[in-house]
């Protein structure tokens, strides 16, 4: 960004990056949330966003069996049910975040082409749990899905990449 008044150090760009991609996961769960009221769901927001009744693993959402199985292969013993509701929470946050950090390095190091890569975000993410959580036994694989499910999946996580490279391009100001 040579000549650009604005210019975005690295650590700029990565926190900046990390903060945005807070927001998209924020606008993201929005998304999921609107849904799951219309569905008939009643939680309210936030007992919904802190995954309030998840007390056992086998009731976590992926994030949270994600986050199980980095802390028994760090600790090297189970991580008991009632850490289930906090992984799930810390997990799903920290992957939206980071995405957003690398978000950030990416959009930080260019002049042009931000709503492009903003707009490949969301389905780069989608793709990747696509590919991971089914190698992890925690999905299954991408053509067991139909249609719909994987629509309203993909629509999710664009909201997120666009949420998070408009609030990126807010703090890059």
């Amino acid at each position: 960004m040579r000549g650009n008044a604005h210019q975005i150090t690295p650590l700029g760009a990565v926190v900046r990056g990390a903060l945005a991609g807070g927001v998209g996961t924020g606008v993201m769960d929005l998304v999921w949330f609107s849904r799951y009221k219309k569905g008939g769901g009643e939680q309210g927001f936030i007992a919904w966003e802190t995954a309030e009744g998840v007390e056992k693993w086998d009731q976590a959402s992926a994030p949270g069996l994600v986050g199980k199985r980095l802390a028994e292969g760090f600790l090297q013993r189970e991580v008991p049910d009632r850490w289930a509701r906090v992984t799930t929470n810390v997990v799903h946050w920290a992957t939206g975040v980071a995405w957003g950090a690398q978000y950030g390095i990416a959009a930080g190091s260019k002049r042009r082409g931000q709503a492009v890569l903003a707009l490949s975000l969301g389905p780069a993410v989608w793709l990747a749990s696509y590919v991971v959580l089914p190698l992890a036994k925690l999905y299954k694989p991408i053509w067991e899905y139909d249609a719909k499910t994987l629509a309203k999946d993909l629509s999710a996580h664009v909201a997120y990449g666009a949420a998070t490279g408009a609030a990126f391009s807010a703090l890059a100001r």
